[in-house]
């Protein structure tokens, strides 16, 4: 004889993780929606504080580059001093044209 009541109640074990799947989905969407809001978001305030600081940066006056002081020579000279010393060694320039160069570049 059977008895009453003993039957299954609510949707089983298979309900209850089809259920539980649709509502981690869902909540797994609403967040990632929210990031990636966020994240468009942070690039745009990002590009704007870009475009200020280059605004900014462009309005300031280009300040001279400090005269060099006796025996101190910029980078860039000491560069060209070596290309001019390489081509005079090359035989490009005679040592006449490399002192009338390095005078020049000397001022």
């Amino acid at each position: 004889m059977r008895r009453r009541g003993m039957g299954r109640r609510g949707p089983g074990l298979l309900g209850t993780m089809a259920r539980t799947a649709v509502v981690a989905g869902t909540a797994s969407a609403v967040v990632e929606g929210q990031n990636s809001r966020r994240q468009a978001g942070d690039v745009q305030q990002q590009a704007a504080i870009d475009a200020s600081v280059a605004e900014q940066v462009a309005a300031q006056p280009v300040a001279a580059a400090p005269p060099a002081s006796p025996g101190m020579l910029s980078e860039e000279t000491m560069g060209r001093l070596r290309q001019l010393a390489e081509l005079r060694d090359a035989g490009v320039l005679s040592d006449d044209e490399f002192a009338a160069q390095k005078t020049a570049l000397l001022g």
